[in-house]
């Protein structure tokens, strides 16, 4: 009878929205964030899409190092939109309410988005290892059917492993809190409303950064190590400065998505004391690498600024040039 009567009373009270809060400390001037985050977003949806026509459009660039690059544009651009219009409703608009079945949805897709950013860069790392330390064998292991291969087996990964994620957080039972100090839905903030153990949850958040995150950190800085170390043993000046330049944007994106993960992680040890930091690293993180990724290869790559010329009608220039 007692067990009855407490499942009423969850059901009674299981709520039906969350309401994010935003920035947690700072809710009263937190609209003056919205103009870089804003602006972060613009920028990351441009300089993505510009990648793309470039890369589809310019015959030279249909090369797996550059079909990586397009791939990693598509995630970049789902990351941003995933989170940044809620956000930027939230900022602007004070539209602080979202369902239970969009805010698990988000859970899902940010978890999925990031884990295959991670995982491109995997791709790219390998195919970085590959063109230096096996140039002469690159054209026959690195194909087209390579690279199909590897971003199905990069997408069927994340998008399976993250379904459990948004699962396990739709089955706790949220009966009296709904409030989410945070401007999106963070598994970890969502799961502790609820009013039922969430150790499960807990537990698979940690075993998943751990199988997805982790362990393509781990093989990047390996593939890494292994280009480093075959670099050094040419005899060549010259040779070392172009075999780094191939690999050193790549290089640069990879540091800061991983550094940038490893420190979100110590600072979230303190959320408690501090709760701004973790949360504005956590949304950091979403906004900055998918702005910052495309800037860095436009900048540092000759061929995309070939492909960029030709695409605004400056072709002629550069073959005069």
């Amino acid at each position: 009878m007692g067990t009855s009567a407490h499942e009423m009373n969850s059901s009674t009270f299981q709520v039906s929205e969350f309401i994010l809060l935003g920035f947690p400390g700072i809710h009263e001037f937190q609209h003056w964030i919205s103009l870089p985050m804003a602006l972060l977003y613009f920028v990351a949806l441009g300089a993505n899409l510009l990648i793309l026509i470039t890369i589809y459009c310019e015959a030279s660039l249909h090369q797996p190092m550059y079909q990586f690059l397009g791939n990693l544009a598509i995630v970049d651009i789902g990351l941003a939109t995933t989170s940044m219009p809620k956000m930027l409703a939230i900022l602007w608009f004070d539209a602080k309410t979202i369902s239970l079945p969009e805010c698990f949805a988000q859970i899902y897709a940010i978890h999925a988005f990031m884990g295959m950013e991670s995982g491109i860069f995997l791709c790219m790392a390998i195919d970085r290892y590959v063109a230096i330390c096996y140039p002469l064998q690159y054209p026959s292991i690195v194909t087209e059917a390579f690279v199909i291969k590897a971003t199905l087996s990069m997408l069927l990964r994340n998008g399976l492993l993250a379904i459990p994620v948004p699962v396990l957080a739709a089955q706790r039972q949220y009966c009296s809190r709904n409030e989410i100090d945070h401007c999106l839905c963070s598994n970890l903030g969502v799961i502790s409303l609820a009013c039922d153990d969430i150790t499960v949850n807990r537990f698979y958040q940690l075993a998943l950064a751990w199988l997805m995150t982790g362990s393509d950190m781990i093989l990047v800085c390996a593939s890494y190590a292994l280009i480093i170390r075959s670099v050094l043993r040419l005899n060549s000046t010259e040779a070392i400065s172009k075999a780094l330049s191939t690999c050193s944007s790549h290089l640069i994106l990879i540091m800061f998505y991983y550094t940038a993960i490893v420190i979100l992680s110590v600072t979230h040890l303190a959320g408690k004391r501090v709760p701004l930091i973790p949360v504005l690293l956590n949304v950091l993180h979403i906004v900055i690498p998918p702005s910052l990724n495309p800037m860095v290869y436009a900048l540092r790559t000759q061929e995309l600024k070939v492909g960029f010329r030709k695409l605004f009608g400056l072709g002629e220039y550069v073959s005069r040039k």
